[in-house]
């Protein structure tokens, strides 16, 4: 209940009622009339007055139908038209009289000629329309409908459709014992409000959960509990004759199909081998027909399908088309306007993220911190299932949204703490004050705070941030700053780990670097009681050397060709040198590779390819200016006449499977790569480099991460307000003591 605006139900992200809230607010004005509420008043302009010392409350039908009802006078939705009018029609015969201005009595006329067009046009169930009309059964007049019929279209949890106010009217209809059961378990389950859709399926409950779990950023809290249910979901689904289910009534895909998207997703992040097959089966030509002639009800579930496809593998064609046939959709369900918006839409803000920012672009602490700030503000139309656990922590784990809150709020402490000792170690050491270097002490400390967990050591935190600090500036150094004889001197020092001829700028570089190799080698040699110095030296060599053969190229006017260019690229990109020494201090089984090139992994080989790319496609144009030559360009340079947007585009398809490469070696299990913790580590590593060259060239941006930056580490979370919508509706329908029998009323009519 939205006390300033007078109405029930739900609001949009801008708080203004949605087209749900008056049939919503029809309905709940009914349920105070027939209680016979001592303390309400009702007057003949539906003005709901409250005894003194409280609030007085209009429930200003008129003004809100008058804006509502216009937006959709056009195209007036199948559900409103069956619901709205029914609630009209349930109003009067309860006494009150819901009377529309003679300007709206047009539209309201539009509405019922649509009814009828349904009604008389439709079978109660049939395989064109989704939902069928029977699962409006709450608003359809009783005397016509076959008893046997309803029975008939009973789901195993005895639900109708799995809609609590339609069941309840079966129930009335029928007096049907399962449907009784199923509303008795319902009130169990969801003691302070009912949801619109609530499948009894309690494996998808649990999953629900562990997707909250995972979304708030409390999943390292949950461990135990995770890999529970996930086990058993996981043998569940290795139980089953096939995968791939053959779903014979289209009517019955929603659930199935949003439950085996999630279960997918879930699954393969934890390492599990599941087939895409476990949700695929709407590929089928004729359920896509149906989905895209139904797309209102499925533009919810077809984005946790396209979620599902962000973790795909090499060479998985149905993924490939479940990702096209969900994005095309989702595209299709987004006005041409709210696309073109910066800040989203409430109501369309999961899409625009998903569509506009890929999952390898997002960095984790900010997904974490997005969900808990907009899971509140999220309207939910009871035509979709998405946002059925978003509003499930809401209504059942008010707790757990203040654990991830107090979770979320104490981070900023410990990342300020580090980030300004980590700007007093840049300053020590003159790297702010260099001149041609650029200044990113904040942004190298961002990118491991923000993508990598709490759990990881501080010091592993802060050697990470150093490590792309003097990366930074060393690699400015050879770019633009240091002679061709100065660089073959530092290369030739790194070389012998020796001083001797340095000075300058070349001096405080070695110097810096010295004393970060000393810190870490000491703190490996006190925590496992072995010596890393010589394969920390060896790693840094090889960075130091492919700069010094990438000036010379550029010095010299020399064209390598493409492959030899990317075997220095993937060098001199410098990732490996960050990401092993941290995997090191992870996991110290590490050391028996020495960490030189023959023995790399093949996720430590495609964690240098795939950065290198990706900075080559946002940087081509700022290289071919400084005469230095790209892997875009030297593409270009093999087909003479080839537009640049060719060559991009190659280079886009060998990311696109090197990606996938990856994702598979990070989350699959059962690969003689990294333990699983690196490997996740890497898919961080993966990720901070996406969402720098996503677009654009952020890293070299003075402007675009501040934001992030902020969110990241100094702004605290926006005020957490537990949703009251569904509580205030739903709650004091179900648990009033003058209602001693379900009805329509007791189950909030669960249409919006």
């Amino acid at each position: 209940m939205f006390e300033n605006y007078g109405f029930w139900g739900d609001c949009d992200g801008r708080g203004m009622p949605t087209i749900g809230c008056l049939p919503a607010t029809i309905a709940c004005m009914v349920a105070l009339k027939r209680w016979n509420a001592e303390e309400v008043m009702f007057d003949r302009g539906n003005k709901l007055t409250l005894p003194p010392g409280k609030m007085i409350l209009f429930l200003n039908i008129h003004a809100n139908a008058k804006k509502l009802i216009g937006e959709i006078s056009e195209s007036c939705p199948r559900w409103f038209a069956i619901i709205f009018l029914a609630m009209i029609e349930l109003a009067r015969t309860n006494g009150l009289d819901i009377v529309f201005p003679d300007r709206l009595k047009g539209a309201v006329m539009d509405i019922f000629c649509r009814r009828q067009e349904i009604l008389q046009g439709e079978k109660l169930v049939d395989k064109y329309h989704y939902p069928p009309l029977l699962a409006y059964l709450k608003a359809l007049p009783l005397y016509n409908i076959d008893q046997e019929h309803v029975v008939k279209h009973l789901s195993n949890d005895g639900s109708l459709f799995q809609s609590p106010s339609a069941t309840a009217r079966a129930f009335m209809a029928t007096g049907n014992e399962d449907c009784l059961s199923y509303l008795q378990n319902l009130i169990e389950k969801c003691p302070k409000g009912v949801l619109p859709t609530y499948p009894m399926d309690e494996e998808l409950i649990k999953l629900c959960m562990v997707n909250q779990l995972q979304r708030l950023g409390l999943a390292e809290h949950f461990k135990q509990v995770i890999g529970k249910i996930l086990e058993l979901v996981h043998s569940n689904y290795m139980d089953q004759e096939s995968n791939a289910k053959s779903i014979n009534s289209v009517v019955l895909l929603l659930s199935p199909l949003y439950k085996d998207s999630l279960a997918f997703w879930l699954l393969r992040m934890h390492g599990y081998k599941v087939s895409p097959g476990m949700f695929c089966c709407f590929l089928d030509e004729g359920i896509q027909d149906h989905i895209k002639n139904n797309q209102e009800f499925f533009s919810s579930v077809m984005l946790n399908v396209h979620m599902a496809t962000d973790l795909m593998f090499p060479v998985e064609y149905e993924l490939e088309e479940a990702q096209s046939f969900s994005r095309k959709l989702l595209e299709k369900s987004i006005p041409v306007e709210t696309r073109k918006q910066k800040d989203f839409p409430f109501q369309n803000f999961h899409t625009m993220h998903e569509l506009r920012f890929p999952w390898l672009a997002r960095l984790d602490q900010l997904d974490h911190r997005m969900w808990i700030e907009e899971k509140n503000h999220c309207s939910m139309d009871g035509k979709s299932l998405l946002y059925f656990d978003i509003r499930f922590s809401s209504l059942h784990n008010d707790r757990l949204m203040q654990l991830a809150t107090r979770n979320r709020e104490f981070r900023p402490s410990i990342y300020m703490k580090e980030l300004e000792g980590l700007k007093r170690w840049s300053k020590s050491w003159s790297l702010t004050d260099m001149g041609f270097a650029r200044e990113k002490t904040a942004y190298c400390y961002f990118a491991v705070s923000a993508s990598a967990s709490l759990p990881l050591d501080s010091d592993i935190r802060m050697t990470i941030a150093k490590s792309g600090i003097i990366i930074t500036v060393a690699n400015d150094f050879f770019d633009m700053e240091g002679s061709l004889g100065e660089l073959e001197k530092l290369t030739d020092a790194i070389r012998r780990w020796d001083t001797e001829g340095l000075s300058g700028h070349s001096r405080i570089i070695f110097d810096v670097l010295d004393d970060l190799v000393r810190e870490m080698a000491a703190t490996y040699l006190q925590q496992e009681g072995s010596d890393i110095t010589a394969s920390l030296r060896y790693i840094w060599y090889e960075t130091f050397n492919a700069w010094f053969t990438e000036a010379k190229w550029s010095r010299s006017g020399s064209i390598p060709s493409a492959e030899d260019y990317l075997e220095t690229g993937m060098t001199s990109i410098a990732t490996h040198t960050v990401v092993l020494p941290a995997s090191c201090f992870l996991n110290p089984s590490l050391l028996k590779h020495k960490l030189k090139p023959p023995k790399y992994e093949a996720i430590t080989k495609l964690v240098m390819i795939i950065p290198r790319l990706l900075n080559d496609i946002q940087s081509y144009e700022k290289e071919q200016k400084d005469g230095k030559t790209n892997f875009v360009l030297l593409r270009l340079e093999k087909k003479p006449g080839a537009e640049v947007e060719d060559s991009i585009a190659i280079t886009k398809e060998i990311l696109k499977e090197k990606k996938r490469e990856l994702i598979q070696h990070a989350l699959k299990d059962g690969f003689k790569d990294l333990p699983k913790q690196c490997r996740h580590l890497y898919l961080s590593f993966l990720k901070v480099f996406q969402m720098f060259f996503n677009s654009s060239n952020r890293y070299d941006s003075t402007t675009e991460m501040l934001q992030d930056i902020q969110k990241a580490i100094y702004l605290p979370l926006e005020h957490y307000r537990i949703s009251t919508a569904v509580k205030c509706i739903a709650w004091p329908l179900l648990k009033h003591p003058s209602m001693n029998m379900p009805t329509p009323l007791n189950f909030k009519l669960c249409f919006i």
